[in-house]
């Protein structure tokens, strides 16, 4: 039995990301590997007065869709899929996964095509009020490389749900940020410098975004969306990512803003098929600062990684349109370049992150 406390962070999904109102409908999307958060959720939102709608679905089935589907199920979608997320007023999802390389084996190329196909549904849930988060497994503990009970306290401290009162702690983070947001708004030209990374960005005019909690839970970031041909240079991914198998030490060439070369030492496979998703993929749509002290190591799990204190993450393909990006594509893919060891971040000349620090 988990050691995260499934009661308080079902408070904290609903009160403090999602904000569940009377009335409303809650769509929880999950395996059933998170059930004691899914049984908790559902009281929670029973509580508010609010509809708990339940998808909870075996973790097979996921690498069953991809070795089952006909053309059908690749192409297009079950129209019922996009009605309930445009009709639901909140979306909830939960990786629990029970192998984290469950869709190693699969042809990469049907995973873009899938996802290209259900561009739709995604835009319908981005356009509603939804939370990300993470419930701790054995499979997530063992890619962390951690035992499953360090793993548990690992994921509560990164949740803040350590504190005595969880939701304060993401206000004062947030009140932190926001500091961090207003000396970042007035900046036009982001330079990254790591080893084997110099890269340079145009921000200027372009909304920071202060990632609370509100959307993804664990967070602790700040991000933009920097103009769609400004980007050039090179960049070092050092943390490893994964799409459908794991892909690690990720290099990039831009130039006028679009990927020229693209290496990594394991899962180049994944990483050209990303890339070949469409027009977009080959340009940034985001970049993020990590803020979260809570998170001080790589897991494996992108949701967690990019909020590392001190390492900055890039998304190949969409835009957040709050940000003022305009790059439309099926794929958005966090990359994340440590910063800890040598690396520095700065704005028109003036360092933001120095070896990891914020100045």
């Amino acid at each position: 039995m988990s050691t995260v406390a499934p009661d308080a962070f079902a408070a904290l999904l609903c009160d403090w990301c999602l904000e569940v109102s009377p009335g409303q409908q809650v769509l929880v999307l999950t395996s059933t590997n998170a059930e004691p958060l899914v049984a908790a959720l559902h009281g929670a939102i029973l509580d508010r007065d609010a509809w708990p709608i339940l998808r909870v679905t075996p973790p097979a089935v996921g690498a069953q869709f991809y070795r089952r589907a006909r053309d059908r199920h690749l192409d297009s979608f079950a129209p019922i899929e996009l009605l309930e997320v445009q009709s639901a007023d909140a979306v909830v999802a939960i990786d629990a996964p029970s192998n984290t390389s469950a869709l190693a084996g699969i042809d990469p190329a049907l995973i873009t095509r899938a996802a290209s196909a259900r561009t739709q549904i995604r835009e319908a849930r981005l356009g509603h009020r939804w939370a990300s988060t993470i419930w701790p497994t054995p499979a997530l503990a063992q890619r962390a490389g951690m035992s499953e009970l360090d793993y548990e306290a690992f994921v509560t401290g990164a949740l803040f749900l350590d504190r005595p009162d969880p939701a304060s702690a993401w206000a004062a983070l947030s009140h932190r940020q926001a500091a961090l947001v207003t000396r970042l708004s007035g900046a036009r030209r982001i330079r990254i410098e790591a080893d084997g990374t110099d890269l340079t960005l145009d921000v200027g005019g372009r909304t920071w975004i202060n990632s609370d909690g509100r959307r993804n839970m664990p967070s602790g970031e700040v991000f933009t969306g920097p103009h769609e041909r400004s980007a050039n240079g090179t960049i070092r991914f050092t943390v490893p990512s994964s799409r459908g198998a794991t892909v690690s030490d990720v290099t990039l060439t831009f130039k006028d803003g679009e990927v020229v070369a693209a290496t990594a030492e394991q899962g180049q496979e994944q990483l050209d098929a990303a890339l070949a998703i469409d027009d977009g993929a080959r340009v940034l749509g985001e970049l993020g600062i990590g803020t979260n002290a809570g998170i001080d190591r790589a897991t494996g799990s992108t949701l967690l990684d990019e909020k590392i204190a001190g390492t900055v993450h890039l998304a190949l393909g969409r835009s957040y349109p709050e940000t003022g990006g305009t790059n439309v594509s099926a794929l958005h893919w966090d990359l994340i370049c440590d910063l800890r060891q040598g690396g520095r971040l700065s704005a028109d000349g003036e360092p933001v992150v120095v070896d990891g620090a914020l100045l």
